[in-house]
């Protein structure tokens, strides 16, 4: 069994334009499912607004699902409320994108370690000040930072103090959504060793959001790609970079900048992604499409395997060219 299993899931939220019209809703997250296996990391990439960071937040219920059902160890938790979704918690943890916004600038990293050990633990505090600092020197970080304030770290830092937050409850899943986009690029090759360290040595599993998709096929053992709330392709990294089969996907690997690209073409997609308050009918990316025919746009293709392990939403996906 899969450590996590995700159905059909939807995330909306209203949109009102006026006291008296009706409330319409964005669907950020429209029937997407897909596995996650113990000790894998499962890289998700698109361009803003195509549902990444709702996907994430909805795994670990920081948004409530419209729709659909997140399985963890066989137990649906987008069902759970109170003490049984606090118990559950405990197991799914999210490292935001932002390290200067996701601490409290009014708590000392050792408060706020322990706000998080206090409620998911009955050890006492001295006990759980030890633990801070072991999870703080875990991250590349001494136990003299618990007496320190968050303004008086760097960036790559802060984001350090964030992972051992997520690392606090002892979780078998973390959201990292773009944990390394807000960072140098110094900086960022050494956060991403960093949870490849604690995947090797918890077991950890990951689900890796990110827009720079060379740093996602390094770190991620599958691939999924997904357009205007929906997942388009998913795949093994090595099998969806060098054969994607949908058109979106194509265009984001030749936008990689590459040592190796000479006489790499590369795909410009006409027009803008479209609204998710007005998706078109049928294939959402067929007005953007060199290949679209008449079916793509009355006919929504579904999420289908093509090749083993490699599945692809497109009508065409055994065709070349784009």
């Amino acid at each position: 069994m899969a450590l996590l299993e995700v159905e059909h899931l939807k995330v909306r939220y209203p949109v009102r334009s006026g006291w008296f019209r009706r409330c319409r809703y964005l669907h950020a997250v429209n029937d997407v499912s897909f596995q996650l296996e113990r000790g894998e990391t499962l890289g998700l990439v698109g361009e803003s607004g195509c549902g990444k960071s709702s996907l994430g937040r909805a795994l670990v219920r920081l948004e409530e699902p419209a729709a659909g059902a997140i399985r963890l160890d066989g137990c649906d938790w987008s069902t759970l409320k109170g003490r049984e979704l606090r118990r559950f918690r405990r197991r799914a943890q999210m490292i935001f994108q932002d390290p200067y916004g996701s601490l409290n600038p009014r708590l000392t990293i050792g408060a706020a370690l322990d706000e998080v050990l206090a409620l998911h633990s009955k050890t006492g505090r001295e006990e759980r000040r030890e633990r801070a600092a072991r999870l703080l020197e875990r991250v590349g970080l001494g136990a003299d930072a618990l007496e320190r304030w968050p303004h008086q770290f760097s960036g790559g830092q802060r984001q350090r103090i964030g992972i051992a937050r997520a690392l606090a409850t002892s979780p078998e899943f973390i959201v990292a959504d773009e944990p390394v986009s807000a960072l140098d690029v110094s900086v960022q090759a050494a956060i991403v060793n960093l949870l490849e360290d604690i995947q090797r040595e918890d077991g950890t599993a990951f689900l890796f959001i990110a827009h720079d998709l060379a740093v996602v096929e390094h770190i991620s053992h599958r691939i999924m790609v997904m357009y205007l709330g929906r997942a388009v392709e998913l795949a093994e990294s090595s099998t969806l970079i060098a054969h994607p089969l949908h058109p979106y996907t194509a265009a984001l690997i030749s936008a990689v900048p590459a040592v190796d690209a000479a006489g790499r073409r590369r795909i410009v997609l006409p027009g803008d992604v479209p609204s998710p308050l007005a998706p078109p009918p049928g294939c959402p990316f067929h007005p953007r499409c060199s290949r679209a025919r008449e079916c793509c746009r009355t006919k929504l293709p579904e999420l289908t395997e093509v090749a083993p392990g490699h599945f692809c939403a497109c009508h065409f996906a055994g065709e070349t060219g784009t």
